[in-house]
């Protein structure tokens, strides 16, 4: 695993959990607004830690934390990510997956396996707004349709997510990303906010009216949908 660090203590990322966040480094995508441009570019360099290293740290932590958070980049490039994932769930810790859903066999397999116990899957724009979106003009949204579909069946507990740019995302695209993830379980909107390690500096976020006008549009197709980090 290309393990490029760890906070060690998060009661945000993984809902009712008392945390860690695991950071994988490498990415498929080049999404322009991405807050974890260091980790997506490939300019992080050799691992930064070990699995051994997670878990010398997770048995220090047995009866502290119930949860680890394995974030990117996107963990599914990785191959070896089973392994990981099996060391973390023998120590009984509940396990929450970040994608971007791209690796929708690897999501099935982890899942049906129960090595996975919770996703939050990133959904990027509207089918027709992807390729442009994540940086990649000609990308198949084949994989996404597929992530997104197995999610909905409920075998694991899921949510899925948009990060909210001005230059991205308007209101009509919630609007139609919301009828596309129509019966969902759970859509949170996240406005943009700049990390200062973007891959594109020329980004933004939207008016807090205007995404409240984007949480009125979304929640008439997905009542649950929620603002978060508004």
């Amino acid at each position: 695993m290309n393990i490029q660090g760890l906070q060690k203590l998060t009661l945000l990322d993984y809902p009712e959990h008392v945390a860690c966040t695991v950071f994988t480094g490498g990415c498929n995508f080049r999404c322009p607004f991405c807050h974890n441009a260091l980790l997506v570019t490939g300019n992080f360099g050799a691992s930064k830690m070990t699995s051994g290293d997670i878990f010398g740290f997770l048995k220090k932590r047995q009866g502290i934390l119930d949860g680890v958070c394995i974030t990117g980049g996107e963990p599914l490039l990785h191959p070896d990510i089973n392994e990981l994932l099996r060391g973390i769930k023998d120590l009984g810790f509940a396990v929450k997956l970040d994608t971007n859903g791209s690796f929708p066999e690897k999501l099935i397999e982890l899942c049906e396996n129960g090595l996975v116990d919770y996703v939050a899957m990133d959904i990027k724009n509207t089918p027709e707004k992807y390729g442009v979106t994540v940086g990649k003009a000609d990308f198949d949204i084949t994989p996404i349709l597929k992530s997104v579909e197995f999610l909905k069946k409920g075998t694991v507990p899921y949510e899925f997510r948009t990060t909210v740019t001005l230059e991205y995302h308007e209101i009509e695209d919630i609007e139609n990303i919301s009828k596309w993830l129509k019966g969902a379980e759970k859509y949170f909107l996240q406005n943009f906010v700049d990390s200062g390690e973007l891959i594109d500096s020329e980004t933004h976020g939207h008016d807090k009216n205007v995404m409240k006008s984007m949480l009125e549009v979304a929640k008439r197709y997905l009542p649950s949908t929620e603002l978060r980090g508004i």
